[in-house]
């Protein structure tokens, strides 16, 4: 999970963040801590989690968790491996830790158009909150719970 993680991470932002954060020796080993506590400490118990899988490979991975506002879900972590874009994963992982008609937020690089439009086709629209984060600035996506399932 870790290195899809930090594989994606280097797919997705280079050129957004900076190359030092994406090219770090110890990423992956940070990843793995960070997954290891989301998946097995008892804070943590809120959290749901999935791998898409290939022979055995996992190419994909997403997490969700409670968001700040009662009743809502925040998407917390969505990735899927540029080899399998297109294929369909991305749904099914979102779909697995998100289900539809389950009210959501979620941040999402700006620009990033293709993972903009994968969360439109999925309800998400901008509600106007903007962030910079290591000086990438990202929008939040919210989904109401009167979509269609």
């Amino acid at each position: 999970m870790a290195r899809v993680h930090v594989e994606s991470w280097r797919e997705t932002y280079r050129g957004l963040l900076p190359t030092a954060l994406l090219d770090a020796d110890n990423a992956v080993d940070v990843r793995e801590k960070f997954w290891h506590g989301a998946l097995t400490d008892p804070r943590y118990a809120g959290i749901s989690a999935a791998v898409a899988e290939i022979d055995g490979t996992i190419v994909g991975i997403a997490m969700s968790g409670p968001a700040q506002t009662p009743g809502t879900s925040r998407l917390n972590v969505l990735y899927v491996l540029r080899t399998h874009h297109g294929t369909g994963l991305g749904a099914v992982l979102l779909d697995s830790v998100l289900p539809s008609g389950v009210p959501a937020v979620l941040w999402v690089a700006d620009p990033n158009p293709r993972a903009q439009a994968f969360y439109r086709k999925h309800w998400f629209v901008p509600d106007g909150t903007v962030r910079e984060v290591d000086g990438m600035r990202e929008i939040q996506l919210a989904r109401d719970r009167g979509i269609p399932a």
